[in-house]
């Protein structure tokens, strides 16, 4: 994946459609006089009132158990470093973003405008009334810690500087699975950090408590190794100082266990690297450029565990995998601080959960690697669901073993399925399909290519390393709109009608001619019809020179896909065509089938269907629960319609019993647990669940519904998606926008690499 991204690209993210990446919404009904009375006044008088005689009770009548507090001076932000308050601003609303979508946790970001402490301690205390925690975040080192400590001593809810903290934990865990793989004890080992700010000196505390020796710990600022001899040390650096005869990088590294690298790029030698101890532990961790490259390390010690803080290694030191999570321990129990032993426990939480067997739906991520516990998987991935339920509950237990929970959990299995439920969907579904997209990118054609807003999504899909773009349309064009767009990149860029295609016109139109010399076409409308964008894309992937293609762009469905049905092949099994279109809701994905294709499907259409829909979904790590949908429950009110749904349902109950399908039933009741189980007992549909596939009796129900759903609340979606094509060839909607398409092309590319898969 590349990491660079235009500038203008990201002035347009964070300005359109309105500024900013979070907002504040409603979260009780609002509609009429009587809402209103009741959310302000007269009735908000009541839980003033029941606030004023206990305080505590905020928890209950207001949003403050689930509300943080990001808060920064913009004094250090990450790569930038002294920008002020307000330029922070961005990066505070993004790590509001990732507290919401990982760990369901609302945020006010605040940017306090003074680099004095006492000014800023006084503030963070005076606002402390509104939020349930406190994250304080890009704060320069060594105000960082006296804010913190001060924080933590004053207030009676949890404050966590996640620069400190956060690499710290997740680097501890690292370290401990590290050395359990090499077999070294942490009380033995010696330990070179090259650092000395805020994470490095979090990191190193946290270390101790892991079990390191002091002794056996090199610290080294800019100036070399921090000495007890030097007479101008700081109390922090004071703390790590050493007697030990060294002074330079390359003298303490030379027979280290471990080089943790908290500074910056390119600081370690192969040589340095070849001096450490056997089975040596590195994590370079400066970004984007570590203090030394993975593939340079891994060549020169084979014998290393290599982590980083990039994406695109194994092995990613990422705070993502802890502040969302150790915070949501920390809420539910209303925890009054976050202390030494609830960082810990977050530390054995992440280290045991890389030692378990891990789900197909984070391997499905990854590429379809089977990731187990080892060199290269030390550490969970951030696309791991498991994190929610495993991180928090262990934090929130350390929290009241420790005695600083003030709403104690007693039922476990209870808040794992809280927590689990708190999962929902937040895109995160497209975020893990781009993923693993990347582990394997493909060949897609886009035969619009010469459009501004169809070249804008190939440009998206390739400088985020999801797909490689072949290009098709006007040379000329395709090259001017790339220059605007600043697409610097080295692309196959095809003209159909080009006199440098002739060949190939040739060649796909003798392979189209013998396919269909008895359905009408002659050799010279063969030949005229590979002239046209989607023949020739169409024709590219059925001889392997790309492997999906993406097109609908700029002309309706039935225009675009008739050469796609008069290319190719049907898979096995499909007498018709269909397609699903995926809606990305709170709850997860939602599939809705057919949106596109079959005006009255057959029952046998609809069973092919059905199952073909089932096959996608599990694509995206999710077990299918299929509905087939109608205006009647399981026989009510019996019609033609009906008693082909019923035929449906018979045959997959008989033939497929482990599917979970049923119906006909009505689309409230199948999006609604508690209503079908209180009505329709007998269902496959309860398992606790909404239904995520919901099968349509016919064209109109399905296209209507499908638009209305996305237009109203604006979801994120993904197709529609064609079922039944022997090549992953997809129809993007008309004038669809530049993140539907990279959506399709997403799942395109996934498509791909499961028909590779099979093969």
């Amino acid at each position: 994946m590349k990491e660079h991204h235009k500038k203008s690209d990201a002035l347009d993210y964070h300005e359109y459609p309105q500024p900013g990446k979070i907002a504040v919404v409603p979260t009780k009904k609002h509609a009429t006089q009587y809402d209103l009375s009741l959310a302000y006044s007269p009735g908000v008088a009541e839980p003033c009132l029941a606030i004023e005689e206990n305080k505590n009770d905020a928890y209950r009548y207001t949003n403050k158990g689930n509300l943080v507090a990001v808060i920064s001076n913009g004094t250090a932000v990450l790569g930038l470093g002294n920008i002020g308050a307000d330029a922070a601003k961005p990066v505070m609303e993004g790590k509001g973003l990732l507290f919401k979508i990982f760990a369901d946790i609302d945020v006010f970001d605040i940017e306090v405008n003074t680099t004095d402490v006492d000014t800023f301690v006084n503030t963070v205390k005076a606002i402390a009334p509104t939020f349930g925690g406190i994250n304080l975040e890009d704060i320069k080192s060594p105000e960082a810690f006296e804010i913190e400590r001060r924080l933590k001593e004053e207030l009676d809810i949890p404050v966590m500087h996640d620069d400190q903290h956060g690499t710290a934990i997740i680097s501890a865990a690292a370290l401990k699975n590290a050395l359990e793989i090499v077999g070294k004890d942490i009380s033995k080992v010696r330990i070179v950090v090259n650092g000395a700010g805020a994470a490095a000196i979090s990191c190193t505390r946290l270390y101790i408590a892991l079990g390191a020796n002091p002794k056996n710990i090199v610290m080294l600022d800019s100036k070399g190794v921090i000495r007890k001899d030097n007479p101008n040390l700081d109390a922090l650096k004071a703390e790590f100082a050493t007697d030990h005869n060294l002074h330079t990088l390359e003298e303490a590294i030379k027979d280290a266990d471990v080089f943790i690298g908290l500074s910056k790029g390119n600081v370690v030698s192969p040589q340095m690297l070849l001096s450490m101890a056997k089975d040596p532990i590195v994590f370079a961790m400066a970004n984007p450029t570590p203090e030394i490259a993975y593939d340079l390390a891994i060549q020169t010690r084979p014998d290393i565990i290599m982590a980083t803080g990039r994406s695109d290694t194994p092995n990613q030191v990422n705070n993502v995998l802890g502040f969302p999570f150790i915070f949501r321990g920390a809420l539910d129990v209303r925890a009054t601080k976050i202390n030494e032993q609830m960082k810990l426990a977050a530390v054995h939480a992440l280290a045991n959960l890389a030692k378990k067997s891990v789900p197909d739906q984070v391997n499905a991520v990854y590429g379809g690697i089977n990731l187990t516990f080892g060199k290269e998987y030390i550490i969970p991935k951030p696309f791991d669901p498991r994190l929610i339920y495993e991180v928090p509950p262990a934090v929130a237990k350390a929290a009241m073993d420790s005695g600083v929970a003030q709403k104690p959990i007693t039922d476990w299995d209870a808040y794992r399925e809280q927590l689990m439920d708190r999962l929902g969907g937040s895109n995160k579904e497209i975020r893990a399909l781009q993923e693993r997209a990347r582990q394997n990118p493909k060949r897609v054609v886009f035969p619009e290519a010469d459009i501004l807003e169809v070249l804008k999504a190939a440009q998206r899909v390739y400088e985020e390393g999801i797909a490689i773009p072949v290009l098709l349309g006007h040379k000329e064009t395709i090259l001017s709109h790339m220059e605007r767009l600043d697409f610097n990149a080295n692309l196959q860029i095809i003209d159909p009608k080009s006199d440098q295609e002739i060949e190939r016109r040739k060649s796909f139109a003798d392979i189209y001619w013998k396919k269909r010399q008895r359905k009408g076409i002659t050799q010279l409308n063969a030949q005229r019809l590979m002239r046209e964008r989607n023949y020739f894309g169409a024709m590219l992937v059925n001889t392997g020179q790309a492997d999906a293609m993406i097109t609908g762009y700029s002309r309706s469905y039935p225009q675009v896909i008739r050469p796609i049905l008069d290319l190719v092949e049907k898979e096995e099994g499909f007498s018709r065509i269909a397609a699903t279109s995926i809606l990305i809701t709170k709850r997860g994905p939602l599939f809705l089938s057919d949106t596109t294709m079959n005006p009255n499907p057959t029952a046998e259409d609809l069973t092919s269907i059905t199952l073909a829909v089932a096959e996608k979904a599990k694509m995206f790590g999710i077990e299918p629960s299929i509905a087939l949908l109608s205006y009647s429950n399981f026989g009510s009110a019996p019609s033609e319609s009906t008693k082909k749904l019923t035929k449906v349902v018979e045959y997959l109950h008989r033939n497929y019993p482990d599917l979970v399908v049923d119906g006909e039933v009505q689309v409230d009741i199948a999006l609604n647990p508690e209503k079908l189980a209180a009505a329709f007992p007998f269902s496959k549909l309860n398992n606790g669940k909404p239904a995520n596939v919901l099968i349509f009796p016919n064209l109109e129900s399905a296209n209507i519904s499908y638009k209305i759903i996305k237009e109203d609340e604006g979801l994120n979606s993904i197709g529609p998606i064609i079922l039944g094509l022997s090549k992953p060839i997809h129809i993007t909607l008309m004038n669809a926008s530049v993140d539907e398409m990279v959506n399709l092309t997403t799942f395109a590319v996934v498509d791909a690499q499961e028909r590779e898969r099979r093969k």
